[in-house]
């Protein structure tokens, strides 16, 4: 098995800053302020911490406009999926001045701007979304919740933004990583259900993974799409299933990013950010990030483009894709692969997501081959608040 990869580009990027240069920073910035959004507050954490690494600002234009076209940073042409921006619809930001960034009360960081520009918004969202439909949530988003600027420059981070739940930052994140052994990915945005665990622990003895490796659960904890379970519930139920599981072989944390639901692109993203968290390998599914159309239903990217995408860049990126399995629940056999299913003919067991949150909703029992009890209890608990 290998050792910990190293992180993309070499070495993890730290922009957290002690308190001397904190108090310098900010007397530059003279009181003024920029109040960031949900998804700024996870880009900068990101971008402080190291996940984004090498990306240690917020991005030109320059910059922008290189990723936006190659899914690669300018420089160093390493692969990098989509563009690290802090947007504003603000008149009064100008180059070469400091702003302190705050975010609910809390001033996590600054920037010294470097840049500002309108961006060609038609274009970011073509490229890295492969649509420029506003039916699209990655593209509706770039073009209705962002700012009509951008704006790059140096970062320096003060804080982490306070939650209910703690981001374990990647340096963290490797300490608790064996040295020598495969780790695998799992990325969610939702509570883990029984096919997940069946998923993600026969993806552990994949033939491309090492013998013992672990498994990394680390669902994405930032704003999601609108009718996802909020992300405070979200992490309570990986935290009664941590518990119950009781299994060293399997390791939690959770990652300050937010979902732009952008397939291919987004399923490099996430291979990257993971390679600096420590991980060797990554879960693909079928239409990994994947959106549908808000109008017609009609899936926006193939059911493989994801995979087939991050197949070819796996090996210069030096994370490897593990396929996530399509099980299914027979009477006969429990958990088996369709295809084992299917030649074997059992019986199997359905029971969709839509049918599963109307039973929540009820009051009626879950089967235990669907859920596991402890999340259907958090689940339930948060419904009557």
């Amino acid at each position: 098995a290998a050792a910990a990869p190293e992180p993309h580009g070499g070495k993890l990027v730290d922009r957290m800053v002690g308190a001397a240069e904190k108090e310098a920073v900010l007397a530059k910035a003279a009181g003024k302020t920029i109040e960031l959004s949900d998804r700024n507050a996870c880009d900068l954490e990101l971008i402080c911490v190291g996940g984004f690494s090498p990306v240690d600002s917020f991005m030109t234009e320059e910059e922008y406009d290189h990723v936006v076209e190659n899914h690669r940073l300018k420089d160093s042409n390493l692969l990098f999926g989509l563009p690290v921006v802090l947007d504003t619809d603000s008149e009064d930001l100008k180059v070469g001045d400091t702003f302190a960034l705050t975010y609910k009360g809390q001033t996590l960081g600054a920037i010294e701007i470097s840049d500002k520009w309108t961006p060609n918004k038609a274009v970011e969202a073509k490229k890295c979304y492969g649509t420029s439909e506003l039916e699209h949530p990655g593209a509706l988003m770039v073009a209705t919740e962002r700012g009509k600027y951008y704006i790059g420059g140096k970062v320096f981070g003060f804080e982490l933004p306070v939650r209910e739940f703690d981001c374990k930052t990647p340096a963290e994140v490797r300490s608790m990583l064996p040295a020598d052994k495969d780790v695998v990915a799992f990325q969610c945005r939702n509570p883990v259900h029984r096919a997940h665990y069946e998923l993600f622990t026969r993806a552990a003895s994949h033939e491309n993974v090492g013998e013992g490796a672990t498994v990394l659960v680390h669902p994405t904890c930032g704003p999601t799409q609108g009718d996802d379970i909020p992300g405070d519930v979200r992490y309570r139920t990986y935290v009664v299933l941590k518990d119950q599981l009781n299994d060293d072989s399997i390791q939690w944390a959770y990652l300050p990013y937010s979902m732009h639901m952008a397939g291919p692109r987004e399923a490099l993203q996430h291979m990257m950010i993971r390679k600096n968290y420590g991980c060797t390998h990554f879960i693909i599914g079928r239409d990994m990030a994947g959106s549908k159309s808000s109008i017609t239903g009609e899936d926006y990217y193939g059911a493989y483009d994801a995979q087939d995408f991050a197949k070819s860049i796996a090996d210069e990126l030096g994370v490897q894709t593990v396929p996530s399995l399509n099980v299914v629940y027979t009477d006969e056999k429990g958990y088996v692969t369709a295809d084992v299913a299917e030649k074997e003919g059992l019986s199997i067991k359905k029971l969709s997501g839509t049918k599963f949150r109307k039973m929540l909703r009820g009051g009626d029992d879950i089967p235990e081959w669907f859920a596991f009890k402890s999340v259907v209890d958090v689940l339930r608990d948060a419904q009557k608040q």
